[in-house]
């Protein structure tokens, strides 16, 4: 329910013309909650005035746009409306177009200035929005055009600056929209307007943009360098990694395609891994590393043993893995830190799932969120390890698909799971029985791509729902929907 504070705010909000009027009158406690109706509501002639005439140091979306004590809606964790956006950059860019005499006589006597703008933390579901959402691109672009129009604007109309204004946001950028981005980032450079990044996700960029965006960063707010799809190598890494490790106080690095290149000399191969790896050494803050797709099988090791602090996620998805390595893992000092662990891609079913359970046992008091898509493992594996799985008490997710388990193999783990009281979600794949004519053991691909029988199907679903309403599990979601789950970030564990 809506309190009477929300409900009034809304209703004052109906009539924006009269809502801007009377915005002096207002106690300034009462403007977060008006931003958040004005956001929610697409009241964008409200939500303009009241960025322009802010009255707080902080306009954060994060606190904000969360579920709040009026209001249980969380705007972040839906894709921002475009209409209300655009409202908040016209807002601001008309604050700094408002010289500092006018603002000291304004109607609305503001006793801060606006200082930081916080636009991150918005969804990026990678999922195409609809014409009336803003993507995270959008965004992006949104901000970066408001830089370049204000540097053009004090270039042409030169007069007392006002006060600067650091916007933080999180940048996605592609070879399509790199000059563009570029260029907004050195157009904040001394500018009133000043762009500030925060999570930086580069997508099949060429290695010199890539070093060229990261010398442009702010180096006191970067706290997390996304590289995906650059297919880098061992060399192209060892090119860019130095700049990246200049970012002191960065918590999470993900990086994928990591690995040797057969066109060069193997010496060279490694003298790159060993300055890869010395590099790795400089951060103080990394509290997560993502090394998706990378060839990693019996050099773990190194890699851990090069941080100087104990990482909280650790994703090593089709990365190789040899037993020794998730032997090392499980004593090192990572392992009792873990929070979220993905190890997709690996096959768990042999030789590595004794090293795999230890693994288990050493992360159980830590552990929330464990991804074990394509692992091979059969009911077989899975009971062996349900006693040491059922330990992790706090485990809030679960990723089980593309693993050849059976109906018996998913309902043993239904009734073994119902002590993890924290469990919320379980991403479990289709089972075997539901096929016809499968090969065993089957490939992942198989169970990927081979079509199922709905009917059975149907059945399997409505005998899962069953057993979890007679457990007194209803709230906890068992799903086949891999795209539809997103993985928890590791920030907002």
């Amino acid at each position: 329910m809506h309190t009477l504070v929300f409900l009034s705010t809304r209703q004052v909000l109906q009539c924006q013309p009269a809502a801007c009027q009377a915005l002096p009158l207002l106690p300034r406690e009462l403007f977060p909650l008006l931003f958040k109706v004005a956001f929610m509501d697409k009241k964008t002639v409200v939500l303009r005035e009241l960025v322009h005439t802010w009255p707080f140091p902080l306009l954060s979306f994060q606190q904000l746009l969360q579920e709040c004590a009026h209001c249980s809606r969380a705007l972040l964790q839906e894709r921002p409306s475009t209409e209300s956006m655009q409202a908040v950059i016209l807002g601001l860019t008309a604050r700094l177009h408002t010289p500092e005499a006018e603002a000291d006589t304004h109607s609305l006597c503001r006793k801060h200035t606006l200082r930081v703008l916080d636009m991150t933390g918005l969804l990026d579901d990678g999922v195409e929005q609809d014409p009336g959402t803003m993507s995270m691109w959008d965004c992006t672009a949104a901000v970066a055009r408001t830089c370049i129009a204000q540097q053009q604007s004090r270039t042409a109309e030169p007069g007392p600056a006002p006060v600067p204004v650091e916007v933080r946001v999180d940048l996605r950028v592609n070879r399509a929209s790199y000059s563009f981005l570029r260029e907004a980032l050195r157009s904040s450079v001394g500018s009133p307007l000043r762009l500030c990044c925060r999570d930086l996700r580069a997508e099949d960029l060429p290695m010199r943009n890539t070093v060229a965006l990261l010398q442009l960063l702010d180096a006191g707010c970067l706290r997390r360098v996304d590289l995906r799809f650059n297919n880098l190598g061992l060399r192209g890494l060892s090119v860019i990694i130095p700049h990246v490790a200049r970012f002191q106080h960065l918590a999470s690095l993900r990086l994928h395609y990591v690995h040797g290149d057969s066109r060069q000399p193997s010496v060279d191969g490694e003298d790159n891994f060993r300055y890869f790896l010395a590099q790795m050494g400089r951060f103080t803050c990394l509290r997560e590393l993502s090394m998706g797709s990378s060839l990693l099988s019996g050099r773990l090791d190194q890699l851990l043993s090069t941080l100087q602090s104990p990482l909280e996620s650790l994703e090593l998805a089709f990365c190789a893995l040899l037993p020794e390595d998730l032997r090392f893992l499980a004593q090192s000092s990572h392992a009792a830190h873990l929070k979220k662990l993905d190890l997709s891609g690996n096959d768990l079913s042999g030789s590595q799932l004794v090293p795999f359970q230890g693994l288990l046992r050493a992360a159980a008091a830590t552990l929330l969120h464990l991804e074990l898509t394509e692992c091979q493992l059969a009911d077989a594996q899975l009971l062996a390890t349900l006693p040491t799985l059922t330990r992790c008490a706090s485990l809030r997710y679960l990723g089980l698909y593309g693993n050849p388990l059976s109906m018996a193999g998913l309902k043993e783990l239904l009734r073994d799971s119902a002590v993890q009281a924290e469990l919320r979600t379980v991403v479990h794949p289709f089972p075997v029985d539901c096929y016809e004519g499968l090969p065993w053991p089957p490939p992942a691909s198989v169970l990927l791509e081979a079509s199922i029988n709905e009917e059975k199907f149907a059945r399997v679903e409505a005998e899962l729902h069953q057993l979890l309403l007679a457990s007194g599990r209803a709230h906890v979601l068992w799903t086949t929907d891999i795209y539809g789950r997103l993985a928890a970030d590791y920030f907002s564990l």
